[in-house]
């Protein structure tokens, strides 16, 4: 009897987890894809970068980092000026599975002439 007692309650925390995942799954679902559509963030974050490197060129992304958080994703660094600033943005929404861009990308301000 203390047997059967014990698998009843093993047999209970084991729905109750089961329960609580798919629970805690459904919650984190925010995403009208079906499952077999979704892109995972690492592969939109390298998709980002393989794709800024060939259409915006390497010597400008020296200083950027992508990252990439259910399919939103933000831009951070700093780039030469305000065009690729832009292009970055634009290239980065091109991606399949990127829902919004954050572009927090900084511009350097123009250096001041030195008058002699």
């Amino acid at each position: 009897m203390a047997t059967k007692r014990g698998l009843q309650s093993v047999y209970s925390i084991v729905a109750v987890v089961v329960l609580a995942s798919i629970t805690m799954l459904a919650l984190g679902c925010n995403t009208t894809e079906p499952p077999n559509r979704q892109v995972s963030d690492v592969q939109i974050t390298t998709q980002v970068k393989a794709k800024l490197a060939s259409d915006v060129g390497p010597s400008s992304l020296t200083n950027v980092d992508v990252n990439t958080t259910n399919g939103v994703v933000t831009l951070a660094g700093q780039v030469e000026n305000a065009e690729v600033k832009n292009k970055v943005e634009s290239v980065t929404a091109s991606v399949p599975g990127v829902i919004r861009v954050n572009n927090n990308l900084q511009v350097p301000p123009a250096a001041a002439s030195v008058a002699h």
